[in-house]
């Protein structure tokens, strides 16, 4: 079995071979016949009883209480793992000032709370705000804080100095990389590539989310439903593939699943082969494959809506930021002769007044 370790709780077999796990400071027992060693129900456990003994600490009235009502809810325990790790990071760090009282939250606070956190990066100052209102949002439903006052804090612009963050792809480094990668590594950077789907999520899609031509999953991020027809490309590259027997769809050269670290490590190899070679430019990220998927998408003419759910996403805000660079000139071509053939009808329709 895999070693379990989770800060706060003590985890052993007892005399009779048995797993055991309890709370150090509380005692408090887990049912592992419940909520199984390793489990997504076991780490639930670990939440529900870190919260709940956080809480009881917490003043009331102020910022940590609620947090700790919130990490106690059904509304984070519903989260994605990697959804729940970001959120804590930003509780952590939200700590210092967890006795700072509710009703004396407003703007200014705010801005000061997120110019602070700016030491640690421009954007995780702005998750931090944005962590912020949606714990006020929250919290304001239930009665617990009047208003949001993070809701009309501005984030902070992105530094100009900075290169593209996750840059879309050119068509001509496509197909640099299809041809370059090894077999082992080809299921998993064209499904990126023709999907949009995130790195983690390729690499954890089981075998059966593929059947019929077709892909059906979830985002692991946000939930959200993903549905995919295969395109010709991918499927030949699929079917090509070599033989695992790995319960995931791709696996690396031993037929093991990969690992994200394990995958990044052998991308970084070719990525810096073709880049000596000139054959691709500075600034390639797997990341990236999910904007080149949004930015392709809006410079077909699809609206954001469509992109969101092509790319398993709840809300048009992401899809909106990353297609910004799309260039638009055949979709305007477009619309402008609709526009001319429409004027022209509208032309011919006039008919002259008696002179």
């Amino acid at each position: 079995m895999t070693v379990v370790r989770v800060k706060g709780f003590q985890i052993f077999k007892d005399r009779h071979g048995t797993w055991r796990c309890y709370h150090r400071k509380t005692r408090a027992r887990i049912d592992l016949r419940k909520a199984p060693l390793g489990s997504a129900e076991f780490f639930a456990e670990c939440d529900r009883i870190t919260a709940r003994i956080a809480k009881k600490a917490e003043k009331p009235g102020t910022l940590g209480m609620l947090i700790a009502l919130y990490r106690d809810s059904y509304d984070f325990r519903d989260l994605a793992p990697r959804t729940k790790e970001t959120y804590q990071r930003h509780f952590d760090y939200l700590q210092t000032i967890a006795d700072f009282p509710l009703a004396r939250f407003d703007k200014p606070a705010v801005i000061k709370i997120r110019d602070k956190a700016r030491s640690k990066g421009w954007k995780f100052a702005n998750d931090v705000r944005v962590r912020l209102s949606g714990l006020f949002a929250w919290g304001a439903q239930r009665n617990h804080i009047d208003s949001n006052p993070a809701s009309e804090v501005e984030d902070i612009r992105r530094p100009r100095s900075l290169p593209a963050a996750n840059r879309p792809w050119t068509d001509a480094e496509r197909h640099a990389v299809l041809d370059a990668v090894p077999a082992h590594m080809k299921p998993g950077i064209a499904l990126m590539m023709f999907t949009g789907m995130a790195p983690v999520d390729v690499l954890k899609l089981p075998r059966e989310a593929y059947r019929g031509g077709e892909i059906v999953t979830r985002r692991s991020k946000t939930g959200a439903d993903v549905f995919w027809p295969v395109p010709a490309p991918l499927a030949e590259i699929l079917a090509n593939a070599p033989e695992h027997q790995a319960a995931t769809l791709c696996a690396n050269s031993h037929g093991h699943p990969w690992t994200i670290d394990g995958f990044r490590a052998s991308w970084s190899k070719v990525r810096i082969k073709l880049e000596k070679e000139g054959r691709i430019g500075k600034g390639l990220t797997l990341y990236g494959l999910w904007h080149t998927v949004a930015v392709i998408l809006r410079e077909m003419g699809h609206n954001d809506r469509a992109i969101a759910d092509a790319l398993g996403q709840e809300t048009t805000d992401m899809v909106r930021r990353y297609t910004k660079g799309a260039d638009m000139r055949r979709t305007m071509r477009g619309v402008a002769e609709g526009f001319a053939d429409e004027l022209d009808k509208r032309r011919t329709g006039i008919v002259k007044p008696d002179d």
